[in-house]
Parts: C-alpha cells; sequence; structure tokens
C-alpha cells in the first residue's frame, strides 16, 4: 500500500514539473482584425450610408497601407477587413445585419448607424453579444441614455440631436431674431415665431425635444407657433407645409434626412409660397441635398461639423482638406459629414484596439471609455476625442452655415456665418424675406 502511494505521488510530481516546464500559452494566432460597417445602403438613408460605406473603405485601405492595427497581444500588426452591413434604414432589417455581423462574420468591433430608429432597434443585439459599436451617425440621446437594456458597449461619436437643437435655437435668438426685429421695426422683446417640421421618429422628436428645451431651460424669446411630424420616408409635405403658412412663422427648422429636407425646401419655396427661413440639421450637408434645392435653398440655414464645400479657419484645417482631396481622387465625388465620422471612428476604433493590446471585447471597451485620442478630421471641444463617463458621448466644434446660390456651379454653396471665430462671411435676411405676425 505504501509502495502504490509513494509511486502515485512520484507521477503526481513528476507530471508537475513537465508542467512548469511547458513554454506560457500563447493565445490563438488571428490573421486580422475584423470591423463590422452598419451602414443604410438602401432605403430612404441610402444617399448617406454610401458616403458612410465609402468612407469606411477609404480608413480601412490608408490603415492597411501602413501595416495594419498593431496588437501587443499577437506582437504583430493585422490587417483590417471591413465587412459590409447594410440596414436598409430598415429596424428588422437592422437587427438582422447586426446579428449576422456579430454572430455569423464574428467581428472584433462596429463602426456606423445611421438612423436613430433603427440604430434603438440593434441595441439589445449588441447588449446581448457585447461587441463594442461605435455610432457615427444615429443621433438620438436614448441610444445611450435609455436605460432598457445595457448600453455600455454603444459610444456616441456624432452629435446627439439635443445638441442640434440647442445649438440651432442659440443661433435663432442670438443672430436671426436681432435681424428680423431690426429690418422690420420690431420691438426687441418680440418673441421669434418658431414653426416645427420633424420625421416623426426617434432622431426626429429628439431635434424637437433639443430646441423646446434650449428655450425653456434658457427663456427665449422664441414662441412655437406650430409642430407638423411626418413618417420617415415621405416625400410630400404640402399639407403640413400648408398649416405651417397659416400659422405665420418667421422660421422654420426641419428635422429631415437629405431627400425629405430638399422637398421640405423645393415645396416651401416653390408651392406652397413660404417666403421664409429654413433651417436644417447637419446631416443634410450631404452633396445630394445641395443638388436637390437648386437655387431655392439659397438663405438657407444648415448647422453643421463637415461641409464638403468649405474648408473652417479650425484646427483641422490641413486635415480636412486632404480627407476632402484623397476621397475625391477615390470616389469621385466629395464626401458628406455622416462620411466623414465613419472614416474616424474606423480611426476610433483601431486606436482602441491597439491601446487596449487585444481583441478581447471587454477590454477594447473599457479602452474606448478611457482613451483620449487627437481630433482626425472634425474639429473637436478642447482638440480631443474624447467620451463622457456618464454616457459616452463626444463634443464637437459646431457651426452654422448660410447657403448661397453659386451659379457657375448652378447649387447652393454653404458659407460660415456662426460663431465669430469661424465665420467667413456674415448672415444675411433676404429681400424677399417676410416675416409672420407682429
Amino acid at each position: 500500500m505504501k509502495k502504490t502511494v509513494l509511486i502515485i505521488a512520484i507521477l503526481l510530481l513528476v507530471g508537475l514539473i513537465a508542467g512548469c516546464s511547458q513554454p506560457a500559452q500563447v493565445p490563438a494566432q488571428k490573421e486580422n482584425v475584423k470591423i463590422g460597417a452598419v451602414v443604410s445602403l438602401t432605403g430612404v438613408g441610402s444617399n448617406v450610408g454610401k458616403h458612410m460605406w465609402q468612407s469606411a473603405v477609404l480608413a480601412t485601405e490608408e490603415i492597411n497601407a501602413n501595416g495594419g492595427i498593431f496588437v501587443k497581444e499577437y506582437n504583430k500588426k493585422l490587417p483590417v477587413v471591413l465587412v459590409q452591413g447594410d440596414d436598409e434604414t430598415n429596424g428588422e432589417a437592422g437587427v438582422k445585419i447586426v446579428t449576422k455581423l456579430i454572430t455569423q462574420d464574428n467581428v472584433d468591433i462596429l463602426v456606423g448607424g445611421y438612423s436613430s430608429g433603427v440604430t434603438m432597434a440593434t441595441r439589445g443585439v449588441v447588449a446581448e453579444h457585447k461587441v463594442p459599436y461605435i455610432i457615427t451617425g444615429a443621433s438620438s440621446p436614448d441610444i445611450t441614455r435609455k436605460q432598457d437594456v445595457d448600453t455600455s458597449y454603444l459610444f456616441h461619436y456624432c452629435p446627439t440631436t439635443a445638441m442640434y437643437g440647442e445649438y440651432t435655437m442659440i443661433f435663432t435668438d442670438q443672430v436671426i431674431r436681432p435681424a428680423i426685429n431690426d429690418r422690420f421695426s420690431f420691438s426687441a422683446d418680440r418673441p421669434l415665431r418658431l414653426a416645427l417640421l420633424y420625421q416623426d421618429t426617434a432622431y426626429g422628436q429628439g431635434v424637437v425635444n433639443g430646441a423646446n428645451d434650449t428655450i425653456v431651460n434658457n427663456k427665449m424669446k422664441i414662441e412655437i407657433v406650430s409642430k407638423q411630424s411626418f413618417k420617415m420616408g415621405d416625400a410630400d409635405f404640402r399639407t403640413q407645409l400648408t398649416v405651417i403658412k397659416a400659422a405665420n412663422p418667421d422660421v422654420i427648422y426641419a428635422a429631415a434626412f437629405p431627400a425629405e429636407q430638399s422637398q421640405i425646401v423645393l415645396q416651401a419655396r416653390r408651392d406652397v409660397g413660404l417666403d421664409t427661413l429654413i433651417l436644417a440639421v447637419e446631416t443634410n450637408d450631404n452633396p445630394d441635398y445641395y443638388k436637390g434645392i437648386g437655387q431655392f435653398g439659397e438663405y438657407s440655414i444648415i448647422e453643421s461639423r463637415f461641409s464638403p464645400y468649405i474648408t473652417p479657419h479650425s484646427t483641422v484645417a490641413a486635415a480636412d482638406a486632404k480627407f476632402k482631396a484623397d476621397y475625391v481622387a477615390k470616389w469621385g465625388s466629395f464626401p458628406d459629414m455622416m462620411g466623414t465620422s465613419t472614416y474616424e471612428g474606423v480611426y476610433v476604433a483601431a486606436k482602441a484596439i491597439e491601446n487596449a493590446g487585444t481583441l478581447d471585447k471587454q477590454k477594447v471597451r473599457e479602452t474606448l471609455a478611457n482613451m483620449e485620442m487627437p481630433e482626425i478630421v472634425e474639429a473637436m471641444d478642447g482638440g480631443m476625442i474624447r467620451f463622457s463617463k456618464d454616457f459616452r458621448e463626444v463634443r464637437f466644434g459646431l457651426f452654422m452655415e448660410q447657403l448661397k446660390y453659386d451659379s457657375t456651379v448652378g447649387e447652393c454653396r454653404p458659407t460660415i456665418v456662426w460663431p465669430d471665430n469661424l465665420k467667413d462671411s456674415t448672415f444675411v435676411l433676404p429681400d424677399w424675406y417676410k416675416p409672420g405676425s407682429t
């Protein structure tokens, strides 16, 4: 018995020594980093989704031209494989494609997302599988703030609708309202009459909430005289615009996608006879929008942070110009804003993986949450890309554009009119402009 016990002990000791002498286990080798690009290549968002995809491709090619992403865990650079996922600007399709990207394509990280409603629908899939998602287009704050699911893997790399509404209302109160009062000899205390026309989605409602909250919280002299909604993808807005006209607004603020906004502008000015200023959200800073509005878009306003046709005098002016030149060289057209954010989003994803030193999704998420990275193409608050600790949002340097018709190209072109440190022209109240009720 003692002999048997001794033999077993010796065998165990030999096994332990042999185990200790084994080389440290290395992780299974990876051949690439897979980034899933969630883009709207079909449906009402396709004219933006095209730019998002093309911009992501450009970023991926640039990263791979430099050898890929260095991942310390594997002690080498890995090339990026960009996997396309068309969400069709549709919630059900969005859920299916995000599920496929995660469970079949086995992507390491997600970038993109345009429609807020579609992106909201996919949050549960992201929460279930815990895959970091850098959202570069969808702007509803509910995406990261609504806590019905775990949102900790969602990172908002675009201004929220609350920021859109806030910035646009400040400009309206500080610049447009005084200009109207001066032109028509109104009292300085006269409230500006504002009409809201919005897409009946999380995006549109978010813009309305952002505008309303800014007016109320800052006690602005702005009165909302009409609120009209429409369905995403609608093309005829004349009924809503006729109701708005009857309310005698000074300004119309529309929350729409480019295909919708261009029809709103055309139908308001050409068909309904609304000789008023029309304000747009930044997603409309898109080449197709400029083509669509023609001369009727002259003097309209867009809140923006990147334009295909102007480069702000900022810290990123050189990078802005280079990106546009590279994009035009590859695709033969100018980029739009959401494409630019997606281009940057791929670089943010690459930097997060490099800093984490691993493709472990939890560690990449933690790195994103604490990362500070120099601005790339779009100007950032403080010159750095950083996500807020509460809802993982970033702050961009925003500006307001007014469009002027350029007869040489047959389209409107933007000029920056606010804030003062970026503006290249002064806001103009056109001669044909008619105010609302006195």
